[in-house]
């Protein structure tokens, strides 16, 4: 049964608001093609964050939002997703202050050049290169292909040598082999890449000011000057980087937090408007309609299976 919260966190991320670049440098372990790596959360790996390797992450518990691209969207233990190279990605569980999950993340990442060359020798493996073109997009896996691909990616983890390899390739090809029902792609067709450290220091800076904030006030004023910029400056960079306005970030992640609220909780809608920065009721409820399509009051009482997946902000 759902129960009332006496508070309701969001998340909490143990990183700087100056945390400067956000590029992720993969460091290859001798005598392995591809990286399997499980960490905690939070943890040093979440942060919002991009690099050249494709992944395929699984969430093993928790909740919470994650933004891939331009994409804000919710998850809970199950979620597996695909992330192409170069594509800006995060996840931010619902945690309460100290709270560590342990092993939350499961993590499979590797590189162009190798898939090729596994290609160009076994060509057999060609059928996944058109699920990892598409991935560039993001995309979120649902219904069997999650459950077989979540046990795929545990599969790597507990395995080594050919075995592991073996289980990787079952991984792709389940994924490539997904019915459309099962596939979710996120982003705009071509998102653009981030082109300089500004650029990602801007938008992890911003990221970094909503989630420590997003429930009271927000102010853009403020986040430019944590990051050292001009409001306009600082507003050109956030959203090349992000694909998001600063305003339309604030609102997304407020919505997708009052959704899981709504969704695992009796507290009243008052409330939860309140737990995610709407003082006002009706302002909440405009927001609220404006992202989702409907009231909250409907979408609480919708079934599980009926609740509209939360549309990206063009």
């Amino acid at each position: 049964m759902p129960q009332a919260h006496a508070s309701l966190p969001f998340a909490t991320l143990a990183r700087s608001p100056r945390s400067g670049p956000i590029r992720e440098l993969t460091p290859r372990t001798p005598g392995e093609s591809i990286r399997y790596i499980e960490h905690d959360y939070p943890s040093a790996y979440s942060r919002w964050r991009y690099h050249p390797e494709y992944e395929i992450h699984l969430i093993r518990r928790g909740s919470g939002s994650y933004l891939i691209g331009d994409h804000v969207g919710e998850f809970s233990a199950g979620h597996v997703a695909l992330i192409g190279p170069e594509l800006p990605h995060d996840w931010m569980s619902d945690v309460a202050p100290g709270e560590v999950i342990a092993r939350r993340d499961a993590v499979i990442q590797f590189d162009q050049g190798w898939i090729d060359r596994c290609v160009a020798l076994l060509p057999e493996a060609s059928d996944a290169l058109t699920i990892l073109s598409a991935s560039r997009r993001g995309i979120v896996f649902g219904g069997r292909t999650a459950r077989l691909a979540a046990a795929e990616i545990e599969a790597v983890g507990s395995s080594s040598g050919s075995h592991r390899l073996a289980h990787f390739f079952s991984l792709l090809s389940v994924l490539a082999e997904a019915p459309d029902h099962d596939l979710e792609y996120l982003t705009i067709e071509q998102f653009p890449a981030i082109e300089t450290v500004r650029d990602g220091a801007a938008a992890e800076a911003g990221l970094q000011y909503i989630l420590e904030n997003f429930a009271g006030d927000v102010s853009m004023a403020e986040a430019a000057q944590l990051s050292r910029m001009s409001e306009p400056t600082f507003s050109r960079y956030f959203k090349r980087a992000s694909g998001h306005t600063f305003t339309d970030l604030v609102r997304r992640l407020r919505i997708a937090n009052a959704c899981r609220l709504l969704a695992t909780t009796t507290s009243p809608v008052a409330t939860i408007g309140s737990a995610v920065g709407y003082r006002n009721l009706a302002n909440f409820n405009r927001q609220f309609r404006a992202v989702v399509g409907m009231t909250p009051r409907e979408y609480r009482a919708l079934p599980e299976e009926q609740r509209p997946v939360l549309p990206s902000v063009r």
